[in-house]
């Protein structure tokens, strides 16, 4: 059986109701590692029967950092104003400002960055494997794009408070406990000194 410490750090770190984190514990025989998988995999599974759903209400956040050269603005979505007012819709809405003003995406998923970063970055990769055996080439690129892309889109990024989670899982918990669709629409970051 569950202890109440495990199943409320569960709780915290997931966002899942009591039950359900008391349930994932007692089937994983209390590992909390396996137990968050399970959570995990619940919320994804909730999240993917969302996704369809049309957003068309939320809120513009944005962020200045104390110097005042930094600043960011983020289009968050979701599906009426009335979850666009809660309180974790407007926190995940900060997370995200703080994110894009820390962590620098230059596109919310690797579909949206445009060509011609995509192919100036795959042209210094191929420049590094020069020499290399031309059947490792392929594999050497592919892994230095799929680095390249979880360090400049939003999604993929790791989250700047809990490195264990990306953007996406943040996402993804945020509509299971919400219970709507969420989604990152737009942003803008600027920076004095930066184009």
């Amino acid at each position: 059986m569950a202890d109440t410490s495990s199943i409320m750090k569960l709780r915290e770190q997931t966002g899942a109701g009591i039950l359900e984190c008391k349930s994932a514990l007692d089937e994983v025989k209390g590992d909390f590692e396996k137990a968050m998988e399970i959570i995990k995999k619940k919320g994804i599974a909730k999240a993917a029967k969302k996704e369809q759903r049309v957003t068309t209400e939320g809120r513009i956040g944005t962020y200045i950092h104390t110097t005042g050269k930094l600043g960011v603005m983020v289009e968050l979505n979701c599906e009426t104003d009335f979850v666009a007012k809660n309180e974790v819709f407007q926190q995940l809405l900060k997370d995200i400002c703080m994110q894009v003003a820390a962590a620098k995406p230059i596109a919310i998923k690797r579909e949206d960055v445009p060509n011609q970063i995509a192919e100036e970055q795959k042209k210094i990769f191929m420049e590094d494997v020069k020499g290399k055996p031309a059947n490792i080439v392929e594999k050497i690129i592919v892994g230095k794009m799929d680095s390249f892309y979880k360090e400049k889109c939003l999604l993929e990024q790791p989250f700047i408070k809990d490195n264990t989670r990306t953007i996406q899982d943040l996402l993804v918990a945020n509509i299971a406990k919400i219970g709507e669709n969420i989604k990152i629409n737009r942003f803008v970051r600027f920076e004095i000194g930066e184009c």
